[in-house]
């Protein structure tokens, strides 16, 4: 086609290397490339497009490149995969990408920029340094060396990898606003390492480079049910840094850690990931990782060999302090105890400001709830904890006062699950409710959808569903930030959907895979929580909890339309369902926990267990189709013809409907997971329904069932019944915890459970999915992933009189929004530029529906990108 040079109408926006805006330090050989572009015409789509990539940004300016540029590509797409000559080590690539629109009028982008790392283990200068081979030594060692600068620096880049957790220092400062890095990692088998541009941070003559280091999960010194500190990689903590300079001269040197580094100890004289964190001010030592610092006392170091062989880029959004959180009442119950009301339960850390008597030692507990004498009460959360001493009591920082004025504290290698903060001082203090204050800590992972309608107590939920999301992200998703910290895969297989319309977190997911990778047995098997020391292969696994092998990387490449995913992750796939087909001859599998903390009924392990064997079947079959592996494809869609048949012959009773028991688990979980029959998915359904409004129109299922009841009864014709399950305010249900006063979602249904009741538990979170779903109807299309077409089937549900749902994908911002007006429902929808959507309009007894003036005769429409408005009435 003809293309013309003309006035920009389609704009390329938001331009990204590997899901990150300019991300320094990247190893990918091939680094995917995307862009979103901006054109209010409705219809609008690009038919062409061309990336331009050098190393001077001026080339760029005239639309050259001495680096690599493609023809113009005659495609809609806006992800690319570089495929040219082998990128270089420690090089900044501009590159922008240059449009057309479907006239043939082009534009192009802004100049945007990625960086190349170490990107292969040979370029690696530093030693492996640590203080000593002592795991029981308790206090947090400090490592520091001076080196000068004579010319001019162009550019400064840090390269540092640690087993366990670290802060990095120039002249006294901390270089980054990253916490609890690097992440949590199989350490024996990956480790991944962070670059930090550090140019502004270097002085021309002396510098200092300090290195401060936490045991994290790489030296385990707190004792628990999960044997954290029997992992078999335990040392003590040890890192890795190069320090490239990059001179005007075109130089270059490399700074590397070694025997010229010195080490000691300092104030952090505990650190634990799980427990907490001990700090004595008076064990300081002022301007350690200044140039001006006599270490004529401190230490040589000791060279160790690296954890493992394995070191990439840490590329993906890091851990920090998102929002800050001041208390919303502070409890003086004498003069040496008060109590912290936050208002809301976090994940995070607490930073206080003491100023007392020297020696003088406070203990700062932090609790989900309190006792009924204003205390707090740890009893909910600590339940697993198995400590040997009183010296290291649970999510209780502990620090001791220099008594030189005010003194700050917060803790460097910790995070805690808490909403209440209880200080208890050896003597007496005076504070004030501003001297405390509360930080949300997790993966910054973008917000990318919004939920709000008529019923604040659904909003509230949609709230608490994503404050618990992120609370139960730290580099890997997590179960709860307070009692355990663990990477359970049955809670994330579960949230996956809630997370991914929610939170642009493709960057957490792919790090967590490769861990899967890391973990898995050579016969396929995975630990039920990943990553793991080594606990999980024999309790909680089975295909109900780790089938997120196939679940995760399946739904990434529906919501981003990126086959990655799915290409490093397939022959693990392909061994975990050869297993579980190796012990399931009879294509039925009893393996896993079953309906896990259920209300009342519990349905049968194999009956979910095997839907789940199912699911992982027939996704395996269309990541074979898609990856071009025909005989798998015919091979797993054979089996899975052979795992439904045996499931229905075994559990389906035909002339009632019913599957097993009939409760209402057993009922919706094989119609979600598509298990059901065509011709008895209407008679199914009407079971499920008539089981829901026998039990109340309550909740009567537990972690499977709460995946899949909503988006049963809602896809089957039933969403008035799903909204009011949802909705519900009384017991059991999610509007019963947020009448109750929760900011979070809990573990149980009861507020009041014996056990299983932490208060900030993701696993029943598939509601903060639902709502896109059930509600808003946005879901994406697998035939066109990605949202590249939008399939729309909202529901106009009984008792709720507005509803907006918006998500923001690959192409843009998509909104379905609907409203009651009097006898009216007006109904808006937004497709973003290059998309397209596919509508099914609903069925309104007496009403028609009106688009621009006229009636619409059909009940589903192929929609352009643009807005829309449609009137029933």
């Amino acid at each position: 086609m003809p293309f013309l040079e003309a006035q920009q109408t389609l704009i390329p926006k938001e331009l990204q290397c590997e899901y990150l805006n300019n991300p320094i330090g990247i190893d990918s050989p091939h680094p995917r490339l995307t862009w979103k572009i901006i054109d209010p015409r409705q219809g609008s789509k690009q038919s062409a497009f061309q990336i331009f990539i050098a190393t001077d940004s001026n080339v760029l300016n005239n639309q050259k490149s001495e680096v690599f540029h493609t023809p113009i590509i005659d495609d809609a797409a806006q992800l690319f995969n570089y495929r040219g000559d082998a990128l270089k080590s420690f090089t900044r690539y501009y590159w922008q990408v240059k449009v057309w629109d479907q006239n043939g009028i082009s534009s192009i982008s802004n100049i945007n920029y990625f960086e190349t790392g170490m990107m292969q283990m040979s370029n690696w200068k530093g030693a492996w340094i640590s203080d000593t081979r002592n795991i029981d030594k308790k206090e947090a060692p400090y490592f520091r060396t001076n080196f000068d600068i004579n010319k001019k620096v162009k550019s400064a880049r840090a390269y540092i990898v640690c087993a366990g957790l670290y802060e990095l220092y120039f002249n006294g400062n901390k270089t980054g606003d990253h916490h609890l890095d690097p992440m949590y990692t199989r350490f024996d088998r990956r480790n991944l390492y962070v670059t930090y541009d550090i140019t502004d941070q270097l002085i021309k003559g002396r510098n200092t480079v300090g290195v401060l280091l936490g045991n994290g999960w790489y030296n385990h010194q707190s004792t628990a049910v999960w044997y954290f500190h029997e992992a078999p990689w335990r040392a003590r903590p040890a890192f890795c840094i190069d320090i490239r300079l990059t001179y005007d001269d075109g130089s270059i040197e490399t700074i590397s850690s070694g025997k010229n580094w010195k080490t000691s100890t300092g104030s952090v004289i505990f650190n634990s990931i799980y427990t907490a964190e001990h700090i004595d001010n008076r064990l300081e030592q002022p301007g350690w990782n200044k140039p001006e610092f006599d270490d004529s006392k401190w230490k040589e170091v000791i060279l160790r060999s690296a954890p493992s062989d394995n070191i990439v880029s840490q590329t993906m959004h890091p851990i920090r302090n998102v929002d800050t959180i001041n208390p919303i009442s502070m409890n003086k119950i004498n003069d040496t105890c008060w109590v912290f009301d936050l208002g809301r339960n976090i994940s995070g850390v607490s930073k206080i400001k003491l100023k007392g008597a020297e020696g003088t030692a406070v203990k700062v507990r932090h609790s989900e709830r309190l006792y009924k004498d204003g205390h707090t009460d740890l009893s909910n959360i600590d339940v697993h904890f198995r400590p040997t001493d009183g010296k290291d009591p649970f999510q209780t920082d502990i620090y001791t006062l220099i008594g030189k004025g005010e003194e700050v504290f917060m803790p460097h290698f910790n995070y805690k699950g808490f909403q209440y903060v209880e200080l208890i001082s050896s003597k007496p203090l005076e504070l004030k409710k501003e001297d405390l204050t509360g930080y949300f800590m997790h993966s910054d992972v973008p917000p990318i959808g919004e939920i709000s309608s008529s019923n604040p107590v659904l909003d509230k939920i949609w709230t608490a569903t994503n404050n618990s999301y992120l609370s139960n992200l730290f580099g890997y998703p997590t179960d709860c930030p307070q009692r355990e910290k663990n990477g359970w895969t049955g809670d994330a297989q579960i949230a996956i959907e809630t997370g991914l319309y929610n939170f642009d977190g493709i960057t957490i997911y792919e790090k967590w895979m490769a861990d899967h990778r890391d973990e898995q047995q050579p016969n396929g098997v995975l630990p039920s929580i990943i990553p793991s020391n080594g606990w999980g292969y024999e309790w909680g696994n089975g295909p109900d909890w780790t089938s997120t092998i196939s679940i995760i990387p399946w739904n990434v490449y529906l919501f981003y339309g990126d086959t990655k995913i799915l290409k490093d992750n397939y022959e693990a796939v392909v061994r975990y369902v050869d297993h579980i087909t190796s012990i399931s001859p009879d294509g039925l599998t009893d393996w896993g926990l079953g309906d896990w903390v259920p209300v009342k009924s519990k349905a049968s392990a194999e009956l979910t267990s095997s839907c789940y064997y199912y699911a992982d079947v027939m996704i395996l079959s269309k990541m074979a189709k898609l990856l071009g592996h025909a005989d798998d494809h015919q091979k797993y869609s054979t089996l899975g013809v052979k795992i439904k048949t045996a499931f229905n012959n075994k559990f389906l009773k035909k002339e009632t409907g019913l599957y097993g028991s009939g409760i209402q688990t057993e009922l919706c979980v094989p119609l979600y997971w598509g298990l059901v029959p065509d011709e008895m998915k209407e008679k199914v359904a009407s079971n499920l329904a008539k089981r829901v409004v026998a039990d109340g129109s309550h909740l009567d299922v537990g972690l499977l069932g709460t995946k899949a009841i909503l988006n049963a009864l809602s896809e089957n014709g039933y969403a008035d019944l799903a909204y009011t399950l949802a909705s519900q305010e009384s017991y059991p249900s999610w509007g019963w915890w947020i009448k109750n006063g929760a900011t979070t979602l809990y573990e149980n249904w009861p507020i009041d459970a014996d056990s299983h009741i932490s208060m900030n538990h993701i696993m029943f979170g598939e509601i903060g999915a639902w709502m896109y779903k059930g509600l808003g109807g946005i879901k994406p299309d697998p035939e066109q992933p990605g949202f590249k077409n939008v399939l729309l089937k909202p529901n106009f549900v009984k008792g709720l009189d507005r509803f907006s749902a918006k998500h923001t994908g690959p192409y843009g911002e998509i909104v379905s929004s609907w409203k009651k007006v009097g006898k009216e429902i007006i109904y808006d929808v937004e497709i973003p530029p290059n998309s397209s959507a596919s509508l099914q309009l609903p069925l309104i007894l007496n009403k028609k529906v009106w688009l621009n003036g006229k009636i619409v005769e059909v009940d589903r429409l192929e929609l352009e990108s643009g807005n829309y408005q449609f009137v029933w009435k």
